[in-house]
Parts: structure tokens; C-alpha cells; sequence
């Protein structure tokens, strides 16, 4: 009979000789695929982020992917491939990310040529590094030296990748997408490699995200802009309203004033309060990242609880009457805000704007009306800590790692929710990318040593959850 311990030594032996043998050919796909400038943003990058889908498709079907398609939307186009396992018991796993990278010039503050990829210090630099390519594009070394390890043909799950190409433009036909082709994304599980780690040295799983609601608040006062001596003090003034609606919006505590804002949340855990505070979190180090000079929210959270298990609101914008040099002294006839939540899991984001609706209407004076609308809204996302998916990951981060694996959550908002509400499998999120690596700025780069791990890691995830969790559809 073999022992478990030496077939798990030669399984880690193997995927490591392969990834040292193909280290080289990856890398210089991965610069080539650097070296398209898939700007989404930018309408006059659109055939480079067509060309950038059909790049990747080529190579996913080079890697060994069966069906392999690139999906039109109204916008820019997707890839999908699929790679059945052959197996009915194994489960099926999506991975998600994105191939259109931020926009990126020399003049912005680059070192080198942001589309001309350079390794420097054991580091790649180019847009698209970490931010996703470099993330999306190791799953295929990933499931190459699966392969060689275990001898398969085909991977040990049904595998699904999704590779967007809009998401650094606010995923505007995202969802329509999922919708339309929610049979053929069909999965138990969604792998998003477009998210981060703690640390080089403190490797984490995020498991969860919040999600998103946003609103602008059009207020009127008087017809037109009137004399503050003739009318103040008699008529309401729409400024005036607007600074309450702002003062209102938190109670002493630094909790949302909105009836109904809590509804439904899920609190924190005892286990996850512990595991957050494990993190080694340097609150000044943290202070300076923000370009801020105080800690402040909710009472009774840490800073990392606020930022990533508490819901919030924000006043992102207000203005109203005279903006220019010198006084002006009237009334004004018209105000605005505009406001933003961030949703935990448990919230609804319809719920939530009924609920805000509601609240402004009844903070308002006769005399001031008012229209408020709401951008398209984004759900929250949390995966359980002992969800047996969530588990695979954090063992073959383990392996991959030789160390303990921690747990973080993501402050912010993605088109993740969008695949769990859509097709009602949980997110998991495997991701190498460290915050030095400076997404959206100026000589983004990704470490290459965490580049493989995450192909390692990639590598044996497959395999842990066809064993733990077969039969999961």
C-alpha cells in the first residue's frame, strides 16, 4: 500500500520540477500578452482588446482547453474555455478575471515602456502584470503541471475559465453576459484570480467582498437664485437642506442613521474577529497608505472590521449655490449629494435604496423637492470559513506556501457578486498579488516568485477538491 505522506511529496516534487522546467516559455507568453494594450477605457484601444481575446484564446487552446470561445457582448469581447474532467462525480470550478488592463503612459510616471514588459529584481513590470493577466494567464501553467503530476489527461474538476474584457471599465454588460449564458457557466464553485494577498510574507485568502450602492440627490428650492436679505430666513433653502441630509446620515456612533440600513447582515463572527485581529495590521503604517491623520467609523470595530465587514456611507460629493470668488448673498435654488454605500453580506441592495428613498423624503421641509437616482448596484459576496471549497484553497495555498494560511475580506466592490447571485455558487478568491504591486499606478509589477506560487497553488487545487468535494453539484 503507498503511503499518503510520499505520494503527496512526489505530487509537490513534480509540480515543482515542471514549474522550473516551463518557467521560461510561460514568462515570455505572459510579456507577450503584456505587450497588447488591452485599454478598455480607451475607445481607440477597442481592436487591441479584441486582439488581446483572441491572444488568449489562442494560447488557452495551445494549453490543452477543448472549447475554447470568444463570447461578443455589447462591448468588449470575453473568453471562455471548458475542460471536462470526465469524471460525473468531479465538481465543476469557473475562473474568473479579466484581460483589459487600466490605461498606461510613459509620462504617467513609468520607468520603462508600461506595454514593453522588463524584469527587474526577480519582478515584472508591465500594465497587466498583476492587474489580471499576470493572474489570470498562471492557471495555465497551473493545470499543465497538474496534469503532469497526477498523470490525467484531463483535470481531476470540470474546469471553466471566464476572462472578461471590460472590468477596468465598470463591467457594464458583466452581468447581462452571466445572464445570457448562465447553462454554460453553470459551476458549484467561482475561483476570482483578480484579488491580492496581506503580505510576501503573510499569505491570505479573501472570503468575501462588499458590495455596492450609489445615489445622486437633486434638491430645489426656490425657482431661481434669490436675495438672502429679502427672502432668508422665510423660505427654505436647498443648501441648507443638504447639509442636514449629511448631518443626519450618522448617528453619535458613526452608525447609519437609515431605518432599515441594518436588515438582514451577517455579523461578524467571534472566530473571525480573532482571525482578523491575528493579521500583523499597523494602523499608523495604514494612516500614512490613506494620506489620513485619524482613525474614525463605527464604534465597537476595528479599523479592518469597518473597512471590511461593516457596512458604510459615504458623502462622495455636495454642492450648491454661489462656488466663485467674493460673496453672493442668496438663496440658492438647487443643491445636490451624492452618496455611496458599501453593502455586507445579508444586505439587499434594492432593500437598501427604498430604504434611503424613504429616509430622504421624510428628512426634507415643505418646499424642497427633490429626485433621487440610483446607479446600477453591485451585491455583496462572503464565502463561510468552513465551506469545503474555501477549505481546498487555503490547503493548496498551504502546500504551495509552506505556511499557515490566513484569512482576509475585500473592502470594495467587483463583478464577482454578479456569477454568486446569478448562478448561485459560492466565490472563492486565489490571488498572489501583493499591494507594493501598485494596480492602477505608475511601474505595476508582479513579484515572479509569487507569480509561481500561484501557479502552484493553481496546481494542486484542482485535485483537493475533486477529492473533498465530489459530488458537489
Amino acid at each position: 500500500m503507498s503511503n499518503p505522506v510520499d505520494s503527496v511529496v512526489s505530487v509537490v516534487s513534480t509540480v515543482r520540477a515542471y514549474l522550473d522546467d516551463h518557467r521560461a516559455a510561460f514568462l515570455d507568453d505572459l510579456a507577450e500578452w503584456l505587450r497588447v494594450p488591452s485599454v478598455s477605457a480607451q475607445p481607440d484601444h477597442a481592436a487591441d482588446v479584441r486582439r488581446s481575446a483572441d491572444w488568449l484564446a489562442g494560447r488557452l487552446t495551445a494549453t490543452g482547453f477543448p472549447t475554447v470561445e470568444v463570447w461578443e457582448t455589447a462591448g468588449a469581447p470575453a473568453v471562455f474555455a471548458e475542460w471536462p474532467s470526465g469524471d460525473p462525480d468531479a465538481p465543476t470550478v469557473l475562473v474568473y478575471g479579466h484581460h483589459d488592463v487600466q490605461p498606461a503612459a510613459v509620462e504617467d510616471g513609468w520607468d520603462s515602456d508600461p506595454f514593453e514588459p522588463v524584469v527587474r529584481d526577480n519582478r515584472l513590470y508591465a500594465r497587466g502584470a498583476a492587474d489580471d493577466k499576470g493572474q489570470v494567464f498562471f492557471h495555465t501553467l497551473g493545470v499543465r503541471a497538474h496534469l503532469a503530476a497526477t498523470g490525467r489527461s484531463a483535470p481531476a474538476v470540470n474546469l471553466k475559465l471566464l476572462v472578461e474584457g471590460e472590468e477596468e471599465s465598470g463591467s457594464p454588460n458583466f452581468r447581462a453576459l452571466v445572464e445570457e449564458r448562465a447553462e454554460r457557466l453553470a459551476a458549484d464553485a467561482v475561483i476570482v484570480s483578480d484579488t491580492g494577498m496581506w503580505s510576501k510574507d503573510t499569505p491570505t485568502v479573501c472570503t468575501g467582498m462588499r458590495g455596492l450602492a450609489e445615489c445622486e440627490i437633486e434638491l430645489s428650492g426656490p425657482d431661481q437664485d434669490i436675495h438672502s436679505g429679502s427672502f432668508g430666513g422665510a423660505v427654505p433653502n436647498p443648501a441648507t437642506a443638504a447639509a442636514r441630509l449629511v448631518a443626519a446620515l450618522h448617528d453619535e456612533h458613526a452608525r447609519v442613521a437609515v431605518p432599515g440600513f441594518y436588515e438582514g447582515i451577517v455579523e461578524l463572527t467571534d472566530r473571525e474577529r480573532e482571525l482578523f485581529a491575528e493579521l500583523p495590521f499597523d494602523e499608523a503604517e495604514w494612516l500614512r497608505t490613506a494620506k489620513s491623520h485619524a482613525p474614525y467609523g463605527e464604534a465597537g470595530h476595528t479599523t479592518l472590521e469597518r473597512i471590511w465587514a461593516r457596512p458604510t456611507a459615504e458623502v462622495n460629493g455636495i454642492g450648491g449655490g454661489y462656488q466663485g470668488p467674493g460673496g453672493k448673498t442668496i438663496i440658492p435654488s438647487s443643491a445636490f449629494l451624492k452618496l455611496s454605500f458599501r453593502l455586507v453580506a445579508g444586505q439587499d441592495p434594492a432593500r437598501v435604496e427604498k430604504a434611503v428613498s424613504a429616509w430622504v423624503a421624510a428628512q426634507l421641509p415643505a418646499g424642497i423637492g427633490h429626485t433621487i437616482t440610483f446607479s446600477g448596484a453591485t451585491r455583496p459576496c462572503l464565502t463561510p470559513l468552513d465551506h469545503p471549497a474555501l477549505q481546498s484553497v487555503v490547503r493548496a495555498m498551504g502546500r504551495a506556501f509552506e505556511q499557515d494560511i490566513r484569512f482576509t475580506r475585500e473592502g470594495g466592490s467587483g463583478p464577482a457578486a454578479d456569477l454568486q447571485d446569478v448562478l448561485g455558487a459560492p466565490v472563492l478568491f486565489l490571488g498572489i498579488s501583493i499591494p507594493s504591486d501598485g494596480w492602477h499606478a505608475p511601474n505595476e509589477k508582479v513579484e515572479l516568485d509569487l507569480l509561481l506560487k500561484g501557479a502552484e497553488t493553481s496546481a494542486y487545487l484542482w485535485g483537493d477538491l475533486a477529492e473533498h468535494w465530489r459530488g458537489a453539484h
